[in-house]
């Protein structure tokens, strides 16, 4: 039986998919991650905007396209958001929601011919397990959490993913263990890695200090600036972990994040970027703005500017607002598309500015560098701040110190 594992959105979707999969080979399916000629669709949706919602129902349509006598199971975000329009779609005999994941594949392969069903529940109210994946890439994520506690205003998805939850942290040094042996890296991720621990009574710290022993490349996805202190910093450099921060700011205006239900303003982000720089003096440090966020003035997003120059990213994601049905901010009054636009050209702009700075500051420094891929007369991959390098001296796969030289197409060599 050949079944397709189609997967849209972030990490812990992919995380997902990758336990799925691993389930289904362990049951003597044939299973594939392209978009191809199947005999049964496992889709695992997003929800994150509506434009994610959108293409979920695309590929869920597109599956029937690929083979139309094919069964096709729906999860994920999307579908617990709004089963509705799944249920149009010829052929998806199963839709669930975020919660359950786990059994879908024996769903699949029990053999049972289900007709439309919408099995959508509350999302779990306790962490969901789900059976080890195979760690194949040069660089592989960890799931370590579930759920969101923080509410923002812009955000669906602590309504669609449910509360903050907490993977045992045996399960998680089990995976890492078992990570070690196939990849270079595992990067840590959840909807809110930052919480991790508080429903079991342990934190992030600890989970950090439970990977120290395991020789591999390490590092965390985002986070919030809110917990980081010296015993987090301290436990992060004795174990090993990279030096690369994704914080994600979302606004540089006080105001701004306090309509937006950030918990933190400018001073306690800064302040948290210069504990960073105390323990890791090169290191790369990322993050999420929101440009044109409801109610945001000129003056506003003025600040946003002034405090991201203040602060030197070493590179920025920039996302114009989208309306989010179901969310606080979609009540609030909008600012035209048109703006939301031209500020996020703007902050375009100075993102190429402060991303070419840090990398000139690279020059001369000898940096860690784990090399993925060759474009053909060069190899290239990432240092452990997050640049790319590119050689022409080292291989996919290596590991290697480089001395930079050179500013070089995106990134240096």
């Amino acid at each position: 039986m050949k079944i397709a594992v189609l997967t849209l959105g972030c990490k812990v979707n992919e995380c997902e998919s990758r336990s799925l999969i691993a389930e289904l080979k362990s049951l003597g399916a044939d299973v594939t991650e392209e978009q191809t000629y199947a005999d049964a669709y496992a889709v695992n949706t997003c929800s994150v905007t509506g434009e994610a919602d959108r293409k979920s129902r695309q590929l869920a349509r597109k599956c029937t396209r690929l083979n139309p006598d094919a069964k096709v199971y729906v999860i994920g975000c999307s579908s617990q958001n709004d089963p509705a329009p799944f249920r149009k779609t010829n052929n998806i005999v199963w839709i669930g929601g975020t919660a359950e994941k786990q059994l879908l594949a024996r769903r699949i392969m029990s053999g049972i011919i289900y007709k439309n069903v919408q099995n959508i529940t509350a999302p779990a109210k306790k962490y969901e397990d789900m059976p080890m994946p195979s760690h194949e890439s040069t660089r592989d994520y960890i799931k370590i959490q579930d759920g969101c506690n923080n509410f923002c205003s812009y955000c669906i998805i602590p309504y669609l993913r449910g509360r903050s939850r907490s993977r045992p942290l045996g399960s998680i040094v089990g995976e890492a263990k078992n990570a070690a042996a196939h990849t270079r890296e595992i990067v840590l991720t959840g909807i809110d890695v930052s919480s991790y621990g508080k429903d079991i009574g342990l934190s992030l710290t600890d989970a950090v200090k439970a990977l120290g022993g395991i020789k591999i490349r390490k590092r965390l996805s985002s986070f919030e600036c809110t917990i980081i202190d010296d015993e987090l910093l301290s436990a992060l450099a004795e174990s090993g972990f990279d030096d690369h921060f994704h914080l994600s700011l979302q606004s540089g205006c006080d105001s701004v994040l306090k309509s937006m239900n950030r918990h933190y303003d400018t001073e306690r982000f800064a302040k948290a970027v210069c504990d960073i720089r105390r323990y890791f003096p090169n290191a790369g440090i990322t993050t999420d703005i929101i440009a044109g966020f409801p109610a945001e003035s000129e003056s506003d997003f003025a600040e946003t500017c002034s405090f991201v120059r203040e602060i030197r990213f070493s590179d920025m994601h920039v996302f114009p607002y989208s309306e989010r049905k179901g969310t606080r901010a979609a009540e609030m009054k909008q600012i035209p598309m048109e703006i939301r636009r031209e500020r996020a050209a703007v902050l375009g702009k100075i993102r190429r500015e402060l991303k070419n700075d840090f990398l000139e500051r690279q020059k001369g420094k000898t940096l860690c560098v784990l090399f993925e891929e060759n474009d053909g007369e060069y190899s290239y991959g990432y240092s452990s701040n997050y640049v790319r390098v590119y050689s022409r001296s080292h291989k996919p796969g290596e590991t290697a110190k480089i001395k930079i030289t050179e500013k070089f197409k995106e990134g240096v060599r």
